[in-house]
């Protein structure tokens, strides 16, 4: 120890035996442990002996912004530059309605648009399936052909808006309607920008909107990363998400592990298929939950950049911009309560500001009254002020990851990046991502988390203000937006005239060539050299998935298409 540390250490056990210990005579603390949402014991002081505990190293683990590890940002000036794009998740309804709101959101100064499907598109469903029955346009907007996505962004120049759309089951097949919808506009592919979600993996774990069994479905997210590198470069093909992960109950160390291991796999599975890691990995993007804990939240995405750039650096990354990541937050929606709804102003207030103390690049912030329904333009609208009186008005913008250096936060980001490790080695041990997936070892980790906060909540342990404390009697909250039943009847009615008008030889044409291509990969597949562990003159199939969209099949169409070859996947009960 050196005679620095001992002066400390010195000088640390006489505040403890003098000023502490009277205090503590005098007051108590509030409860004997305290611990963070992943219940990761929280010290009552942290000083130099926690980084010294932890072997936190100054010039190693932290840096300079826009520099490797990159722990305190991916940008050299990060927001003294400009600030995070400014999203604001939106879509109800049909089309045209949905249009309507994101002009709305454009005209009150957000800078990307963020699409909302509902569940039958989220599943690769038409309006008119008997599956679809009550729920077109519910949860999201309604989208069966790419005559809908032209509608959707009918009067917003996609040459110059950013567009995410948060879809993973049949996202190549949405993007490829959105990609139509550009081309209908003039604006070529290599021009538009933006994410689509696109992460399968997860879907596994946590959401489960899947389509096709884990094998044929990753493969599809890698042919969206090889034909975006060549045609669309401005365009993220994945945004590998943990938010979903968090939703469904995870701590943040799981969030984190679980979403790195899925950004790590698809790494690995595009080099194996022959793709130089440069060629895609400068599209990849992430997408965090932003909770309740403020400082392990900051934390959690300052262990996520170190880790990322320290793997991408072993995977043989040349390009500097490979090693960057880069991720898109969003407040906890499963944080909001319908009861006194106002209070959630103020947790995504200080969830939206732990993103950006975190080092964000795009942020949505949850609508109070999101708990209770749909939101409303004027609880959007706070929602979006919330984000700009942070950008404008609080100061933390002004410097760069002003945090950084402290006791605690720095302790606390080494620790994540440790327990996060911990986990990558569970997984490679039982066979890697699919075989955790197909064992339910993911699905059994964060079902348990959750179990374990929902007892806590129940016990009292953690306190919800509004929920389990500090209840008042009120009457339910009335003012909500109510989507228009008659919209899914016009719905299935431009639906049933598109089928009568388009050229159904072009259709038939474009799903048994999508058939014929699914049948080609599949056995490229199955042919798989395991010695070279790539597939020679293997097809790609977003060709085949931008002519029928070109062609106006549907959704749903197009998903049968595929499921004649590949089959639907049905996941095995897990205890």
């Amino acid at each position: 120890m050196s005679k620095a540390s001992q002066e400390h250490a010195s000088a640390r056990s006489r505040w403890e035996e003098t000023t502490l210990r009277k205090s503590l005579e005098k007051a108590p603390e509030r409860k004997p442990e305290f611990t963070t949402l992943s219940n990761q014991k929280v010290e009552r002081l942290y000083d130099r002996h926690d980084l010294e505990r932890v072997g936190w190293n100054a010039e190693r683990d932290l840096g300079f912004p826009g520099e490797f590890p990159f722990t305190r940002g991916v940008q050299p000036t990060m927001y003294r530059g400009r600030f995070w794009t400014m999203r604001q998740f939106a879509g109800f309804g049909t089309a045209h309605e949905t249009n309507e709101r994101f002009k709305f959101l454009l005209a009150q100064g957000t800078t990307g648009l963020s699409t909302a499907f509902d569940f039958p598109t989220l599943q690769g469903y038409d309006s008119d399936h008997e599956f679809a029955q009550g729920e077109v346009g519910k949860v999201g907007v309604a989208i069966d052909t790419q005559k809908d996505m032209e509608t959707l962004f009918a009067g917003i120049p996609l040459q110059d808006v950013s567009v995410s759309m948060t879809i993973n089951g049949p996202a190549p097949m949405v993007w490829a309607m959105f990609l139509g919808a550009a081309e209908k506009q003039g604006v070529p592919f290599n021009q538009v920008s933006g994410t689509i979600q696109n992460d399968i993996l997860k879907e596994y774990q946590a959401q489960k909107m899947f389509i096709f069994p884990p094998e044929p479905s990753i493969e599809l997210v890698l042919d969206t990363f090889e034909w975006g590198a060549q045609h669309a470069p401005k365009f993220n093909t994945v945004s590998i998400s943990g938010y979903h992960i968090r939703e469904a109950g995870s701590t943040a160390v799981q969030e984190l592990a679980f979403t790195l291991a899925n950004g790590m796999e698809y790494v690995r599975r595009g080099k194996a298929r022959g793709m130089s890691v440069d060629s895609f990995a400068p599209r990849l993007s992430f997408f965090f939950n932003a909770h309740n804990d403020f400082f392990e939240e900051i934390a959690k995405y300052r262990a996520a950049r170190r880790i990322w750039s320290k793997f991408m650096v072993a995977q043989g990354a040349k390009d500097p911009r490979s090693l960057l990541l880069r991720f898109h937050t969003q407040t906890a929606g499963v944080s909001c309560t319908r009861e006194q709804p106002e209070n959630n102003i103020v947790r995504v207030a200080l969830q939206a500001l732990a993103a950006v103390l975190g080092g964000t690049q795009s942020l949505h912030t949850n609508s109070f009254d999101e708990a209770l329904a749909l939101p409303t333009e004027k609880a959007v609208r706070i929602a979006l002020r919330t984000q700009q009186i942070i950008a404008h008005e609080s100061g933390v913008a002004n410097t760069i990851d002003p945090l950084g250096g402290s006791y605690y936060l720095e302790t606390l980001t080494t620790e994540m990046e440790e327990k996060a490790n911990d986990y990558f080695r569970r997984i490679d041990k039982m066979g890697g991502i699919v075989r955790g997936i197909e064992s339910g070892f993911f699905q059994r980790e964060i079902a348990e988390a959750a179990f374990q906060q929902q007892r806590a909540i129940e016990r009292g342990e953690r306190v919800i203000v509004g929920l389990n404390d500090y209840r008042i009697d009120e009457p339910p909250y009335a003012d909500l937006l109510r989507v228009d039943e008659a919209g899914e009847k016009r719905q299935l009615q431009e639906l049933a005239e598109l089928k009568r008008k388009r050229e159904g030889k072009k259709v038939e044409a474009a799903l048994r060539a999508l058939t014929k291509a699914c049948e080609l990969e599949r056995d490229a597949l199955a042919g798989r050299s395991k010695e070279a562990g790539r597939i020679e003159g293997r097809p790609n199939l977003m060709p085949a998935l931008i002519d029928a969209s070109r062609a106006y099949c549907t959704l749903g169409e197009i998903r049968e298409a595929m499921v004649q070859v590949h089959g639907e996947y049905r996941e095995p009960a897990v205890f």
